[in-house]
Formats: C-alpha cells, structure tokens, sequence
C-alpha cells in the first residue's frame, strides 16, 4: 500500500498552517497528501435547542476536543482547502476524509498507513516555542509513525535562509536540519529520517548531543579543566563513531557534529531557531499505566520555534 503525508484539519489557523507544510513535504516525497477531521458526530439541532448563532468551524487551539463541525462544515473546509493547497502545490495528489471518534485515539491509528503524520500547534504568543495541546501531545505519545508539529504561523519562508535583501525566502537554500541523537542509545531509524530529510532539503544536517558527567564527577567537574577536556574528548568521538557509517551512506550531507556539555533540550532549543526542521525520538514503550514522550522531547515540542518531528522508535 501507498503511504501517504496524512495531515489533521479542522479550519483553525494552525491545522492550515500544518496541511501548508505537509504539502510542501509531500511534493519533497513525492507522495500523496491526505487531509483529515476526525470528531464525535454534532447532532442536528432542534427547534428547542437552537444553535444561538454559533459558528460551528471556531475550534480550539487544535483539533477539535468535543467534535467535527457539521458535514456541510467540514465539507466547506475540504473543498477550500484542498482546492487552495492544489493551487499553491501543483502535482500534489489530495484526497479528504473525515472519521468519527476521538481526535487523539483517531489520528494515532491513522498514523500507522503514513508515511508520517503532521498536525498544528498554536504559536506562543510574543515568544518562540509552541502551545501543545492535549490531542497533539496524545498523538505524539501513542503513534507509531513519524509525527510533526507546526506552529500556527508557519510559512514557506521560515525554513529557509535569508535572500540577499536579508529576508527569508522560499527562493533561498533550506536552512539546516537538526537532530537531536543520543550517543548512548542510538536509532537507526531515527538518524535515518533526519538525514533522509536533510537529503530532501538539499542542506546540511547538525548533529546536536547534550552531555552530563556521571554523578560520580560532577561536584568537582566545574573546577577540573582536565577532567572536564577529557570527558569532552570522549563525547566527541563517540559522537563521530556513531555517525562515520551514516556520513559513507549519505555522502552528499554536511554534517556538523556538536557535542556539548548541558542538557540537551536546552541546545536544541537554542539549535531551532536557525533550523528548518528538528528531529528528535521517542522510545515506544507499551505499559498498561500509559506512554511518556520523554522529558527532552517534551520540552523540545514546547519551546521549538521550528517544526518538530517526533520519530517513535523501539
């Protein structure tokens, strides 16, 4: 079966910005895209109980928690959006559906027949970073494809360098991805798509490792340059260890290591902000008390102020 680039829509400003975004990766793919509502069926409303002139398309800050707008809603929706996306995308395949149920539990499931899953977060406002709601961190914790978030907000532009003028263009090269990896405990299909991604984009991939000592070394590691050069030392080349048979597969990325003392989420926020897309992972653990995303991850989706792709791995 074809994969496809599935995206949730409901008409908010955010689920716009995200289908504008699997678009664009869909042709990168050259893949289909799908656009999806999923919600709890709205009952028609009676003559007792009149709408009160509410709009049903004014959704939250995400997919709608409480349900689909109306089919002749979601219907508006689908045609504009996908008559608009087919117009600024030419080539891209679209097709539309809507299901019914849980947006979180929904999309999850749909994630298992894509190629990867991209869903809209609210922007904060006056500051970098995303407001993550409730169905997107559920998604996230529970798919088991690639899932991306996208800020509302988010243009072409925003992932590329600047043009001569100083502007950020779509005409400009892409800006460089980012990963975050874990030399401990590396996955193959993690470092993978961020290189396949940095492939598509036709720019360099920046490798970013955060690094604390045991706590055996830490009290006196602030005062001990030589123990701290040394610890240093052998990050770095576990580091260049890791990547050496990925830089023989992908021969044509510049990839630019960085090993740094500190935690991780931190340097990969710092990292966001001249990225066109990070890559970070989660570990799939299937407990009967739920599923954590991960404190680096988690902190990451907040306070990214480029898209983010989570990529669950074993």
């Amino acid at each position: 079966m074809r994969r496809t680039v599935t995206v949730g829509l409901d008409g908010s400003p955010e689920s716009r910005a995200a289908a504008e975004w699997a678009a664009r990766e869909a042709k990168l793919r050259g893949l289909p895209l799908k656009l999806v509502n999923v919600g709890e069926p709205v009952p028609a409303p009676t003559a007792r109980e009149p709408l009160l002139g509410a709009d049903p398309l004014q959704h939250g800050s995400e997919l709608s928690e409480t349900g689909a707008p109306p089919a002749e809603g979601w219907g508006r929706i689908r045609r504009e959006s996908a008559e608009g996306l087919r117009l600024r995308h030419p080539g891209v395949e679209i097709t539309a559906e809507q299901l019914p149920g849980r947006p979180g539990e929904v999309l999850a499931h749909v994630a298992e027949d894509a190629a990867l899953l991209v869903l809209g977060s609210r922007g904060l406002s006056g500051v970098g970073g995303f407001l993550v709601g409730s169905v997107g961190l559920a998604v996230v914790a529970h798919a088991e494809r690639p899932v991306v978030l996208v800020r509302a907000g988010e243009q072409a532009a925003d992932e590329h360098l600047m043009d001569p003028t100083g502007i950020p263009s779509a005409a400009a090269p892409y800006r460089p991805v980012v990963l975050g990896l874990d030399t401990d405990d590396p996955d193959p299909s993690l470092v993978e798509f961020a290189f396949d991604a940095a492939v598509r984009r036709v720019t360099s991939l920046r490798v970013v490792h955060g690094w604390n000592p045991p706590p055996y070394y830490a009290y006196g590691l602030s005062s001990d340059l030589e123990l701290h050069t040394e610890l240093s030392g052998q990050q770095a080349s576990a580091l260049t260890d890791l990547l050496r048979p990925w830089r023989q597969k992908f021969p044509a990325v510049e990839v630019v290591e960085e090993s740094r003392y500190g935690t991780a989420a931190i340097h990969l926020v710092d990292a966001s902000r001249e990225a066109s897309l990070i890559v970070v992972g989660r570990r799939i653990r299937r407990r009967p008390l739920g599923v954590r995303i991960g404190p680096i991850t988690h902190a990451v989706l907040h306070h990214s102020t480029a898209p983010v792709a989570v990529v669950p791995h074993g």
